[in-house]
């Protein structure tokens, strides 16, 4: 006589959880990135071992304080664009009130703000080449200028990336009959990178304005 075997039922509402293969493609992707950066970085530390001399000249005509201005920009956009995450998880890509309400704005006006703090952030950047320039600091002037240059450029070429990438987020959210769970997800992935050339910068900071 055999004995039946059951499997035991599956509690109602439990999921396997799987990982969102675009988020986790995303991070494989930073991580490279970062791998990439850390070159850059290493640039600097070796520039600065090799010639002390010309490093303390060069950092002598840098804008600190325009650039720490920027800096808390840049970190506040970062606060800006998480809001906008909790707002595309809440599955609402505008905004429910007025818009002075803050509390009831979506995705839309906060990845706005981020935006244009983002801008803002670039636009300060070119300002500060145009000085360096017009005093000499040109990327072929010596290998201060080619790090400097090298290193703030990528950067800001993957900040104006990211500000693209807002604009296609903001873009799909307002002609979407339905802002679901693919758009939500699509808003989450964009906020990774925006984080990501944050913390960039906050190193970058430290290395090329702070260490002098």
């Amino acid at each position: 006589m055999t004995t039946a075997t059951h499997t035991p039922a599956k509690p109602v509402g439990a999921n396997i959880n799987r990982p969102n293969l675009t988020s986790v493609g995303t991070i494989v992707w930073l991580s490279s990135e970062v791998m990439f950066f850390a070159g850059l970085f290493a640039m600097y530390f070796t520039l600065r071992a090799t010639s002390p001399e010309l490093w303390g000249e060069m950092t002598s005509m840098l804008n600190v304080p325009l650039a720490l201005i920027n800096t808390i920009i840049l970190v506040l956009s970062s606060v800006t664009c998480q809001f906008g995450v909790f707002a595309a998880e809440r599955l609402q890509p505008r905004r429910t009130g007025s818009i002075f309400q803050f509390t009831k704005w979506g995705l839309t006006e906060w990845f706005a703000l981020t935006f244009l703090m983002g801008a803002v952030f670039v636009s300060v950047q070119v300002y500060e080449y145009s000085v360096l320039v017009s005093e000499g600091v040109t990327i072929a002037a010596n290998a201060y200028g080619s790090a400097f240059y090298i290193t703030t450029g990528f950067h800001a070429i993957h900040v104006t990336g990211g500000l693209i990438a807002f604009l296609f987020i903001m873009g799909r959210a307002y002609v979407a009959k339905r802002f679901g769970h693919y758009e939500a997800t699509s808003a989450i992935v964009v906020s990774y990178y925006w984080h990501f050339v944050d913390v960039v910068w906050i190193v970058l900071f430290i290395l090329v304005y702070f260490i002098q």
